[in-house]
């Protein structure tokens, strides 16, 4: 494959609403360019992005796919991204390389949830972006609806570049506006089409989508305002750069007319990305970090420059091997080459590099500034690490993941599985590391949390066909906490014991008392006189500690509570550390149990994003989670409801939010504060935990 200079290639991440045909885009692009020979279809489970068997299967998207092709001598690399918000982790990893957004909406239902909540990032990133109204075959496309649904959620600068001269099935042709020409397409042949002259019904419209579009591009520098005051329109070059720098400066957002079941309107796009859309070296220059200082320097995209890459995604796949699929930054990459690992601070000698389509790969000798490549097997490298030449060690900005929002417990259905499951989800971590697993001590489970049911339910499915493995996934344990609200004067117990020979005997007082939330536990030794030895006082505060994690209501870890130890009696000969260990432990379980115990239970801030619309039945439903609203703002169309919810109602929250506001609700989670647990879900707690200790 023939090398590339930065400004010939263009980086492209393809966004949008679940089922709005990005992955039917990637076939038609890439049959039109001549890198496949034949269009795959998602319904028959043959398309190069949708290789795993699980998109096959479910008929949707869930991993990035990198794509590439070439066309009027530039290279375009073309990132198929899911649309299912479960695999949000693979949007934002490849909208951080990308330089121009590709949302995909569809000409009958418009702007979706899917699409909103991605574009969010391309407005965070800043990133160039473009519009394709998708699926105008479809008999009740309605493009102008879909387009004024564009400019009013997501862009108010968006402009149309090519419109339809019909709508439905004999949807064949548009109005180029760039162009200023008809461009006829031969039914269900992406390649053979055709440029003609504007007909006479389409020309007004065309002339005044024109006037807007030049207006738009003069509006987005001084320069050609003032020319365009003067001369009451712009040259053909004052033209083409003020297009090009307006979708740079994000001033303009291009929307394009097209079907990817009939390949119609893909063509122009692509000859209008080749010479319109921003390449790596029209971007800012990057600002990295000197490793291990806090210097920042900026990275300018240079091929001869020291080497610089990030990995944005890993992959682990028995048909496809390990591979870590890098943008290059600056420098370029061979085989063979030597790179620090900054991030890890580690050294990776690369191994074979490729260019990717879905599962096939080509080898390449080397991938420069600005491009995406794939490199195999690397020792220990991970996604958002970055490579770097030895000479020049920086770190590159990390991918911000988003939060989980879900969270399931891992039970193995057979015993010795641990390490087998431990090392799946490892994998599923490094593929989508917005599925995170820790193992939970207090509650002696591993936790995945992630970004919806299905993607729980996929790492569980992974650890059966890749691993053999089989797990429940089970709701988790609450960590829940136990404390006192009065106080035990007296808490004594006298532990003897005498079965022959030295026996055992240790006898503790102790004084209960409740500390303010978040003191934790003090101990207090009031002992005068040395009737309990100064030796066995660690013996006691050790007894105290195993029982105050162990719990006594629901083997629950007890917290801020001050124990004073203030008289006891020993034995010359029978009292030892264990005995006294015992009798602290029985003592502060009879003094916990007298002193007004009560449970306290993990409260969470919720931040609850929703349409107006929406807003009543959220709020009622905040109501019946035991939830308290503390404030709401406006944030456009939207409405951010903040609450506290306890933990123990918030299983399947995401689950839920989506169901009741028709997708387009989101939230965000974080732990807040401990609280008394209400008196009837306090028994309900008791008995359950009960009731399990009986079964065990």
């Amino acid at each position: 494959m023939k090398e590339y200079s930065p400004e010939s290639i263009r980086n492209i991440a393809l966004i949008g609403h679940g089922g709005s045909g990005k992955t039917s885009l990637s076939e038609y692009i890439l049959f039109a360019a001549g890198e496949t020979n034949r269009i795959g279809k998602v319904e028959e489970g043959n398309t190069i992005s949708d290789y795993n068997q699980n998109e096959i299967d479910r008929q949707v998207s869930i991993s990035a796919a990198p794509l590439h092709l070439e066309w009027q001598n530039t290279k375009i690399n073309l990132i198929d991204t899911p649309g299912y918000s479960d695999f949000v982790g693979q949007v934002v990893s490849s909208l951080h390389v990308a330089d121009t957004a590709i949302a995909v909406i569809k000409g009958m239902e418009g702007v979706e949830v899917g699409t909103e909540s991605t574009w969010e990032f391309v407005e965070k990133y800043n990133i160039p972006s473009v519009v394709f109204v998708n699926k105008i075959d479809n008999e009740h496309s309605k493009f102008d609806e879909a387009f004024a649904m564009a400019k009013d959620r997501l862009s108010s600068d968006a402009t149309i570049i090519s419109f339809p001269t019909s709508e439905g099935i004999n949807f064949n042709a548009v109005v180029d506006i760039a162009k200023m020409k008809l461009i006829k397409f031969e039914d269900g042949n992406a390649k053979k089409f055709s440029e003609e002259e504007i007909p006479d019904e389409f020309k007004e419209r065309a002339e005044k989508l024109r006037e807007e579009l030049v207006e738009k591009i003069a509006e987005s520098d001084e320069d050609l305002m003032n020319k365009y005051f003067e001369e009451g329109t712009l040259s053909d070059d004052d033209l083409k750069q003020g297009l090009k720098a307006a979708i740079l400066s994000r001033s303009l957002v291009p929307v394009f007319a097209v079907s990817a079941v009939k390949g119609v309107g893909l063509q122009n796009f692509l000859d209008f990305a080749a010479e319109y859309l921003p390449s790596p070296l029209d971007r800012s220059p990057i600002t990295a970090k000197i490793k291990e200082e806090e210097t920042e320097i900026e990275i300018a995209c240079d091929p001869n420059g020291e080497a610089a890459c990030l990995v944005f995604k890993s992959l682990n796949e028995q048909h496809v091997g390990e591979l870590s699929i890098f943008k290059v930054y600056a420098g370029t990459l061979e085989a063979g080459m030597d790179l620090i690992n900054t991030t890890r601070d580690k050294t990776e000698r690369l191994g074979q590099l490729f260019v990717l389509n879905g599962k096939n790969r080509m080898e390449v000798g080397k991938v420069s500034a600005g491009d995406i490549g794939a490199v195999v097997k690397l020792k220990d490298t991970h996604t958002g690490n970055t490579l770097a030449s030895k000479s020049r060690q920086v770190v590159l900005p990390e991918i911000e993941f988003p939060e989980s929002v879900i969270r399931g417990a891992v039970k193995p259905k057979s015993k010795g599985d641990e390490d087998k499951i431990s090392s799946g989800l490892h994998t599923v971590h490094e593929e989508d590391p917005t599925l995170t697993v820790h193992f939970d001590p207090e509650l002696g489970e591993t936790i995945i949390s992630g970004q919806g049911e299905l993607q729980l339910s996929l790492a569980v499915k992974l650890l059966k066909d890749r691993y053999n493995v089989e797990v429940d996934l089970n709701e988790p344990r609450i960590p829940y906490r136990e404390t006192i609200k009065g106080v035990c004067e007296d808490a004594e117990y006298k532990h003897k014991k005498q079965s022959g020979g030295r026996g055992q005997y240790g006898h503790v007082h102790l004084k209960l008392e409740p500390l303010p939330r978040g003191t934790g536990f003090e101990f207090v030794n009031a002992i005068v006189g040395g009737v309990v030895p100064g030796r066995f006082i660690p013996a006691v505060e050790k007894g105290l500690n195993e029982i105050m994690v162990k719990g006594i209501l629901t083997g629950s870890k007890v917290i801020d509570v001050r124990v004073t130890l203030f008289d006891g009696t020993f034995h010359n000969v029978d009292s030892d550390e264990v005995s006294f260990k015992i009798a602290a432990a029985q003592a502060f379980k009879k003094g916990f149990q007298s002193a007004k115990p009560v449970i306290l239970e993990p409260i969470y801030d919720i931040e609850v994003k929703v349409p107006e619309e929406f807003m009543g039945d959220v709020m009622g439903d905040i109501s019946s989670r035991r939830g308290k609203i503390s404030g709401m703002e406006s944030e456009g169309p939207f409405q951010i409801i903040k609450a506290k919810i306890p933990l123990a109602e918030l299983y399947k929250y995401s689950t839920h939010l989506r169901s009741l506001t028709s997708g387009r609700g989101t939230h965000k989670r974080s732990f807040s504060h401990y609280e008394d647990v209400p008196k009837d879900v306090e028994t309900k707690i008791i008995a359950e935990f009960n009731k399990a200790k009986e079964e065990q």
